[in-house]
């Protein structure tokens, strides 16, 4: 049977095992997001604390992704990857224990947040490094935008299933659901039959492996602009979504179920934008769609903080995770098929420090400011500094377009097909 060119990705074997599992398992990631929030906001009712718990769960990906680089350039990334989707399978279950029995703390659910933080800092790297080998350097980008659909389709599910649970039967089922989930995502890595990842011999200390990694992204304009401008989104854009159960609860007068449907719309949008994505066969064109979609992420969410209304806020939500997926699918793209495979798995780890590393110290600022100045002025500002960056970028790119396909033809990603 021949696939659609939107799902070309889909005829390897081992990536149908991989996104079967994963799209189970983040459903289970996204359920516990959406309770853990509505927990810690139930608990105290502090958009300070519903910040501090997301900087504790962020943080440690800003400040150990690079050692999780090396460990994805240096040792098989499948072995890798079932490591820490195991570590994340006995946090969640720890957390669902504490909860279902009555036992949790604000104090747990900061050393967990912390801890799942530091495997994510192992775990996205190398997740994120062995596409390539999954599917091969051809379907790179079609992988890349279909895992991405999969991850906004769980978005989609996993909070409205969330906020039913929660409503219904408490927040610990939603965490015993994503520790289970997770078994999913570990069989399918472990059926999987793949060359065995053999990294180049690492003569070089860790350090000056990581200095390696870091004067590569330095040096490449290109690569570095997309990390600036994704780090930038990341710490005044991003955080729009720590402060949704205050949206939910204080300016839309919901509850639970009302938090589920506002992530869910979001994540609607998200999918739309992941599929859109998924239908583009090389990245050319890609850079300006990066500019186009961080300016009108700014401007949509400027719009959402203006409604008082649930069912519009819902649909301002819509165009809020459209441009906030293509912006950071994009900029995934871009950047993998501009990184050679040696250091590809320190590259995604600088990727993962501006796309997760900057997001906690935007979710405590967001926490202090909305306490100061209320949620819809802190993520109107967040809109507006999105919507000046994405001018700044969209000015400078179209002067890195040289580069950028030089980049391309010496990774020899996608046939090196120029970006305009």
């Amino acid at each position: 049977m021949t696939l659609p060119a939107t799902l070309r990705a889909l005829r390897y074997r081992n990536f149908q095992l991989f996104f079967g599992g994963q799209l189970i398992s983040v459903i289970g990631t996204w359920m516990q997001n959406v309770a853990q929030a509505w927990l810690v906001y139930r608990m105290t009712g502090s958009s300070v604390l519903l910040g501090l718990v997301s900087f504790s769960g962020q943080i440690p990906v800003f400040l150990m992704a690079p050692v999780g680089g090396i460990v994805a350039d240096r040792f098989p990334r499948r072995r890798v990857v079932i490591g820490t989707q195991t570590a994340a399978m006995v946090l969640a279950l720890i957390l669902a224990a504490l909860t279902l029995t009555g036992a949790v703390r604000i104090w747990h659910i900061f050393v967990l947040s912390a801890l799942l933080g530091v495997v994510n800092a192992f775990d996205i790297p190398a997740r994120q490094a062995f596409f390539v080998e999954m599917v091969g350097r051809e379907d790179l980008i079609n992988a890349i935008a279909l895992n991405s659909s999969m991850f906004n389709a769980s978005r989609v599910i996993g909070p409205a299933v969330a906020g039913i649970l929660v409503a219904g039967i408490g927040e610990g089922w939603c965490f015993f659901a994503n520790g289970v989930s997770y078994i999913a995502v570990i069989v399918g890595l472990l059926l999987m039959t793949v060359d065995l990842h053999k990294p180049a011999r690492h003569p070089a200390s860790p350090l000056e492996d990581i200095i390696e990694g870091f004067r590569f992204v330095i040096g490449s304009a290109p690569i570095h602009h997309l990390m600036i401008m994704l780090g930038i989104l990341s710490l005044t854009g991003m955080p729009f979504a720590v402060l949704m159960p205050i949206f939910a609860g204080q300016i839309l007068h919901g509850g639970a179920k009302a938090l589920g449907i506002l992530m869910g719309a979001s994540g609607v949008g998200a999918l739309a934008g992941a599929l859109l994505l998924a239908s583009r066969e090389t990245v050319q064109g890609l850079g300006r769609w990066v500019a186009i979609s961080s300016a009108a992420f700014g401007a949509s969410l400027i719009a959402f903080t203006a409604s008082r209304s649930f069912w519009l806020s819902c649909a301002l939500l819509l165009p809020v995770g459209f441009t906030m997926m293509v912006q950071m699918g994009s900029t995934n793209t871009l950047i993998q098929t501009m990184s050679p495979d040696r250091l590809r798995g320190r590259v995604m780890s600088v990727y993962s420090m501006m796309f997760m590393g900057m997001a906690p110290f935007g979710a405590v600022l967001s926490g202090v400011a909305a306490a100061r100045w209320g949620a819809p002025a802190t993520v109107a500002a967040g809109g507006i500094v999105s919507m000046a960056a994405a001018a700044v970028f969209g000015w400078r790119w179209p002067g890195l377009r040289t580069e950028a396909r030089e980049l391309i033809d010496a990774a020899h990603v996608a046939g090196g097909v120029p970006v305009k």
